[in-house]
């Protein structure tokens, strides 16, 4: 388990970390298993940085190994992010969430 994601999703705090040779800038949710893969996985929603598909912001869903040099910033979010849903049915196990 990746204590920094961990600790970032209970305070809150906004993550920085590259992801397949890009930064990545996001808010973090939930964090957790995937059913199908058996993947650690974070659910965030992407305010920042590269996107594949051009659409910040948005959600997705990262591969927790392949999450690299992670900075927990100082900057907060107050609440969960359009469309937030709790107990993510892509998750078979919930470490954490908002």
């Amino acid at each position: 388990m990746n204590k920094e994601i961990y600790d970032a999703i209970k305070e809150m705090k906004v993550i920085k970390f590259d992801y397949e040779g890009y930064q990545r800038i996001v808010q973090p949710h939930t964090y957790g298993v995937h059913k199908d893969t058996g993947n650690e996985v974070l659910r965030a929603y992407q305010i920042g940085g590269y996107s594949t598909s051009g659409q910040i912001p948005g959600w997705r869903l990262f591969v927790v190994d392949k999450i690299s040099n992670v900075i927990i910033t100082e900057e907060r979010f107050e609440n969960p992010a359009p469309g937030y849903k709790e107990n993510d049915s892509a998750m078979s196990i919930i470490y954490r969430q908002l």
